[in-house]
């Protein structure tokens, strides 16, 4: 009687074990995996980006439209110069790709975003805004609501 408990002891242990070990990956299946980054390192430590990458995006547009700061240390060229990633065609996609590193946590979040309806999102390509100075291309809407601090 004791060697059958036993062994019915050692058989759920194992069941469980396998439950919670199929578990935890299937759970990570479903996390986002973004593509690795380009460079030594970014310009803080991925946890903390992970937290707070917009809070620092809205400071750097409020230095460059109120200041006129451009390509600070948060800039949004900076980001995607990094972090773009390439196509079949070895030429970076735009953030209508699925591919896109903004896109893997923004779909998972379901976070809906505006910066690149203003902005380049390729390294190298001139933004609708570029051209033509700062404000041209620039929906009036998006404008006023840079100016005034708030985003879209």
């Amino acid at each position: 009687m004791r060697g059958n408990a036993l062994i019915l002891a050692l058989i759920a242990v194992f069941f469980a074990t396998a439950l919670i070990g199929s578990s935890a990956r299937a759970e990570s299946n479903l996390l986002p995996h973004p593509p690795k980054a380009r460079g030594e390192h970014c310009v803080a430590d991925t946890d903390y980006m992970r937290r707070y990458h917009m809070m620092m995006l809205k400071h750097q547009r409020d230095e460059t439209v109120h200041e006129g700061v451009r390509g600070g240390k948060y800039s949004i060229g900076g980001c995607v110069g990094c972090h773009a990633v390439k196509g079949e065609d070895g030429k970076p996609v735009s953030y209508d790709s699925p591919q896109h590193f903004c896109r893997s946590c923004h779909d998972y979040a379901a976070v809906s975003i505006d910066c690149f309806e203003c902005h380049s999102s390729k390294p190298g390509a001139k933004s609708p805004s570029a051209a033509a100075g700062p404000a041209a291309g620039m929906p009036s809407t998006a404008l006023a609501s840079h100016s005034q601090g708030s985003h879209p």
